[in-house]
């Protein structure tokens, strides 16, 4: 069994944590957070790095939720916040 070693932030020259972060998009006056997703952080100022299989999920996850609350928006609907638990452990948080 082979391991990698802790990513060293470039920056702050700090070995990074793995631990649960927060992602969060915003476009056209659209929100869409992604809660408690593990990702390496800089414990300097709390900047993430996702690994390339976290990215290519958090990219296809955030384009469908964007679509679907620019057609919530366009049809006026009264419903403009809305949180959609996976799990126990993780929730994904829309708002308009």
């Amino acid at each position: 069994m082979s391991t990698k070693p802790t990513p060293i932030c470039g920056q702050h020259k700090q070995p990074k944590e793995w631990k649960q972060t927060t992602f969060e998009y915003s476009e056209d006056g659209i929100t869409v957070r992604v809660q408690k997703i593990y990702a390496w952080v800089c414990p300097a100022d709390g900047e993430a790095a996702f690994t390339p299989e976290t990215a290519d999920e958090l990219h296809r996850t955030v384009r469908e939720a964007m679509e679907t609350a620019k057609r919530a928006r366009a049809r006026r609907s009264v419903l403009t916040e809305y949180i959609v638990s996976v799990s126990a452990n993780d929730q994904m948080k829309l708002a308009s």
